[in-house]
């Protein structure tokens, strides 16, 4: 084996196990501003030297290193942490070195401590090292310690710091066609307002075909009047870039924007990469898209379900970085539009390394754009995309509805935590479950306190507030008469809608229900009966729900005394407003078909 090349001796410090990282470093972290990155080690040397070591990271944006200090907490193991506040992609490396003083004071002090008398050798030594003519052994003890020599570096990480919202929101799902167009939605701002909603999220908003439009029902034939689905993007007046001239001018879409930021709400489009038959691109970029030997156009399938109206954009073009560049150009001309959060429909049938590129193209000079992944597939997949730079995705949610199923769909989360953050919507429009479907109101209310209080971010779309719960047919998930293919005439006044308001209050004002990874569950004796606990400082929430939509459930609730709670104490429920008194260990809890308690310790 030949020598290293180096002029100077390789470091003989070891920088192992570095966390957080993600693929060994192949992928960031995440955070979102506000928060800290804990920095864990494994790092030691040859010898009995005593080493320093720090974390040094650099903010997004920057080109200047910042530091701060790692502490040895024995057995070679180091930690600390460093804040991020803003948006962006930080970078952190780990450097450690010999610290000669501190080295020689502790070889100093063992060899007194022994009792050796004669340390005048070691004196000298001291002395040389300290840069003066002699020194006595309090002297050199006295000596401040922090030399830094043979330093060594770990591999440098990468944090992908988001904005709040990325963690922290609630989401109300809605065609704006049902609800007046643009105007008739900005006009409902102080209403979504007061509901406590954070993004109101449009379905795609541009022209669409005509060519193969989809009627009532997903029917085959269109009728005179029948507007097609949004998703089949594309017609005369335009494409991916404009607006639907039926629900209103690209100005009154950037008032919407603008006065839903004022009133603490973002707009949300949905980001849908498919092009009806008469898109513009399918004239002017014919090699964008799939054709059959025979020539003709493939429209979209996933079967058995059929897509006419829709043609799939074909990455494997020759053409393909013709294609990556419009479709960034289409992202940042909504972003210059005021858009900064994306709902990306079916991000799983594209190429990983376009979203990889893609967002990274986008969030270089827009930190503050948020995308949102709607992906319903293998769990490879769904997790190599929040890994390429999905801020959120969508879950499972909505197929697990029994404790022991909401048990493993929670502990999947939980080992995804640090790459995967879920948005759990509790209805979409292609997803109406069966337990929705049969339970009735009680079942609405269930199904929304869990995903309020199990996920820091959540959804649902427009008539779960109502309980929309009639399927096509029976053993499907889609709604009779959706609005994916008719125009609805909505109101925002469902009977659902007071605990949709204290929920999002409860939320805002309990930081225990701000996170993902703060959750124990707790035994209720009882299969009906999910039972949690969520805490962040000395903010505690219990939440137990009934899941069953027809019966009133008992049984208990049983705090382990590992929770730390006191032996008895006072909690109030924030849904009732009633007051208990509560113990370590077991808790009677009777509830109504549906019904929940949200318990806070008071303090």
């Amino acid at each position: 084996m030949p020598l290293p090349k180096t002029s100077t001796p390789p470091p003989r410090i070891q920088i192992l196990e570095v966390v957080p990282q993600v693929d060994c470093g192949r992928f960031p972290v995440k955070r979102v501003a506000g928060e800290r990155v804990d920095i864990a080690a494994r790092i030691f040397r040859d010898g009995h030297d005593v080493l320093g070591a720090a974390v040094r990271y650099r903010p997004a944006g920057t080109s200047r290193w910042q530091e701060a200090p790692l502490a040895a907490l024995g057995n070679d193991q180091w930690s600390g942490s460093f804040p991020v506040d803003r948006s962006g992609a930080w970078s952190f490396r780990i450097e450690a070195w010999t610290d000669r003083i501190a080295s020689f004071q502790d070889e100093l002090r063992r060899k007194v401590e022994g009792g050796q008398e004669d340390v005048s050798s070691e004196l000298a030594e001291g002395a040389a090292l300290l840069g003066r003519a002699a020194v006595t052994v309090a002297e050199a003890l006295a000596a401040p310690a922090g030399d830094r020599s043979g330093t060594a570096s770990s591999e440098v990480y990468e944090v992908d710091v988001d904005r709040v919202l990325a963690r922290f929101g609630s989401w109300y799902e809605l065609f704006p066609r049902s609800w007046g167009g643009f105007e008739g939605v900005r006009k409902l701002l102080p209403d979504f307002a007061d509901l406590g909603f954070d993004v109101l999220y449009l379905p795609p908003i541009h022209p669409i075909g005509r060519t193969n439009r989809k009627g009532r029902n997903n029917t085959l034939t269109a009728g005179p009047k029948d507007p097609g689905s949004p998703w089949a993007i594309g017609s005369s007046e335009g494409g991916h870039d404009a607006v639907h001239p039926e629900l209103g001018s690209l100005k009154e879409f950037e008032r919407l924007v603008a006065d839903a930021k004022k009133h603490g709400i973002e707009i949300a489009i949905d980001f849908a990469i498919q092009c009806s038959p008469d898109h513009p691109w399918l004239k002017e970029h014919p090699e964008w898209f799939n054709r059959r030997p025979d020539g003709t156009l493939k429209y979209a399938e996933n079967p058995p379900k059929k897509y006419q109206d829709i043609y799939n954009v074909n990455f494997e073009s020759e053409d393909w970085k013709g294609l990556w560049a419009a479709l960034r150009d289409v992202v940042l001309t909504w972003v210059e539009r005021g858009v900064t959060v994306f709902r990306v429909d079916n991000p799983h049938t594209k190429p990983v390394p376009f979203w990889e590129w893609l967002i990274d193209e986008v969030r270089r000079d827009h930190p503050e754009v948020i995308f949102l992944a709607e992906a319903f597939t293998r769990p490879a997949m769904m997790t190599t995309l929040a890994k390429s730079g999905f801020a959120q995705s969508y879950t499972y949610f909505t197929w697990k509805n029994t404790r022991w199923e909401l048990l493993e769909f929670m502990g999947q989360l939980l080992d995804w935590s640090e790459i995967y953050r879920p948005n759990v919507f509790a209805n979409t429009p292609d997803i109406l479950h069966e337990y929705l479907q049969r339970g009735g109101p009680p079942a609405f209310e269930a199904r929304l306190v869990l995903a309020a209080t199990l996920s820091p971010a959540y959804g649902i779309y427009s008539g779960f507030e109502s309980f929309e719960n009639v399927p096509v047919r029976e053993g499907s998930e889609e709604y009779l008469d959706s609005e994916k293919y008719e125009v609805k005439k909505r109101r925002l006044d469902g009977p659902l809608l007071p605990l949709i308001a204290t929920l999002n209050r409860v939320r805002r004002e309990n930081a225990a229900l701000q996170r993902l990874d703060n959750v124990t569950f707790l035994e209720t004796e009882n299969e009906q009966l999910f039972g949690y606990l969520k805490r962040a400082g000395d903010n505690d929430v219990l939440v137990v729900v009934n899941l069953d939509p027809k019966a009133a459930q008992r049984g208990v609730c049983i705090l382990p005394v590992a929770t730390g709670l006191p032996p008895t104490y006072k909690v109030r429920d924030l849904l009732a407003g009633a007051e208990w008194t509560w113990h370590i260990g077991r808790n009677y809890v009777e509830l109504p078909p549906g019904k929940s308690h949200m318990l806070k310790v008071v303090r």
